[in-house]
């Protein structure tokens, strides 16, 4: 009768004396031009001096692009009426302008150095991100 046996165990292999990484970071000025939007508002007072009855008093509208915002005054009569003292016209003008700067961009290399001893050993990489 023959019998087969298992053993196991662990032992520590010397794989080889190991690596070594250097790892530099460089920096590069990077010209940029960017096209920026931005509004400006023209106000404009418009003299409007009419009186309206008390049930006809404007509110503020929007036409197109410009907001106009009714200034009133009560004025003193046989009956109160309102005057429409003027408007206010705001304009939205969208415009627009290239604005340039620098901006620094990082570059990292990293070299690895192994140690081996065997037949195999490997020459010195660079990677770069």
């Amino acid at each position: 009768m023959h019998r087969e046996e298992l053993r196991l165990g662990r032992r520590v292999v010397d794989t080889g004396r190991g690596v070594r990484m250097h790892k530099t970071v460089s920096e590069h000025p990077h010209q940029v031009d960017q096209t920026l939007l931005y509004d400006e508002l023209v106000v404009e007072h418009v003299l409007i001096d009419k009186i309206v009855p008390l049930s006809e008093a404007p509110s503020t509208r929007q036409e197109g692009d410009t907001l106009i915002v009714p200034v009133l005054e009560e004025v003193l009569v046989t009956e109160k009426r309102l005057r429409i003292k003027e408007e206010v016209h705001v304009t939205r003008i969208r415009r627009s302008r290239t604005q340039t700067g620098t901006v620094i961009l990082r570059a990292e290399d990293l070299v690895v150095e192994r140690f081996d001893e065997g037949p195999h050993k490997e020459a010195s990489s660079t990677t770069r991100r």
